[in-house]
């Protein structure tokens, strides 16, 4: 999947560019939409705090830096006393995942409270009282649907495509 961002001058216009992503088969869940606060959105679905914070990069991180971390003090821990091999191998197994557990809950804390590193370029444009767009597209329809919705609305401005987007948005 990837998300493609479009910044939108109004409601009605957002609300045309929804129907055409929900007519090109692109499922509502897939489909987000950010406004400046206080905003009525209607029936437009709002994104939730997954979309607008930096959680599932920091989790990444977390994960990857806390697993490195337990491992190395396994590691540690297995080369400082004598043991067998079969008690290492469960000791350096044990510390690399409770690295990871840790690492991946306090990347968690740290990416919630953080705000989308990609949204902010548009947080101008959001405060102005635009509306930013995000579907998330299967990687091989990205210039179908793009071009689907510059035939239909030549005024929307598409910001361009995110390379990833995680498979539980």
């Amino acid at each position: 999947m990837r998300r493609i961002y479009f910044l939108v001058p109004d409601i009605a216009i957002t609300k045309r560019i929804i129907d055409e992503l929900l007519l090109s088969r692109i499922e509502e869940r897939h489909i987000h939409v950010i406004a400046k606060r206080g905003t009525e959105l209607e029936d437009l679905p709002e994104a939730n705090l997954l979309q607008k914070s930096d959680f599932i990069p920091a989790v990444e991180r977390g994960l990857a830096l806390g697993g490195s971390a337990g491992a190395l003090a396994g590691l540690v821990a297995v080369a400082l006393p004598p043991a067998s091999t079969v008690i290492a191998g469960g000791v350096l197994l044990a510390s690399a995942l409770v690295g990871a557990g840790v690492g991946a809950w306090a990347g968690s804390l740290i990416g919630v409270s953080t705000g989308s590193s990609r949204i902010k370029q548009f947080e101008e444009a959001i405060e102005a009282g635009q509306f930013l767009v995000l579907a998330d597209v299967p990687k091989n329809r990205v210039d179908e649907i793009e071009a689907r919705i510059k035939a239909h609305l030549p005024t929307v401005e598409i910001e361009g495509t995110e390379p990833k987007i995680p498979a539980f948005p």
